[in-house]
């Protein structure tokens, strides 16, 4: 899923996006508007995350800086039974994927 995508998606609310980048890299380049912070590393993420959706065949999209961590963790999900996972592989910063968020010039919110 490209930025736009994953914004517009998170917008009208068809798709749950999750910044799953640390909190000083939240502090540092602003969050995706629409976004919900959660930092992959708490060992209660996917209790977390579950507290947020509406059952594992949720629609979810996982940003992250530059798509690497999103790809992990999307794979992660999936086998701990999540079955609509998303990946933004030009994640906040832009990868091969694509540009990114920031370079879209996509709107950001501070935490």
């Amino acid at each position: 899923m490209d930025v736009q995508t994953a914004y517009a998606s998170a917008r009208d609310g068809t798709v749950t996006l999750v910044d799953i980048r640390r909190p000083e890299e939240w502090a540092a380049t602003g969050i995706g508007a629409g976004a919900i912070p959660l930092d992959m590393r708490d060992p209660a993420f996917a209790q977390k995350l579950l507290a947020l959706i509406a059952g594992l065949d949720a629609p979810i999209a996982l940003i992250c800086a530059r798509g690497v961590r999103s790809r992990g963790l999307a794979a992660q999900l999936e086998q701990a039974g999540f079955t609509n996972i998303m990946d933004v592989p030009e994640g906040m910063s832009g990868s091969g994927a694509g540009p990114g968020w920031l370079a879209a010039g996509l709107p950001l919110v501070r935490p």
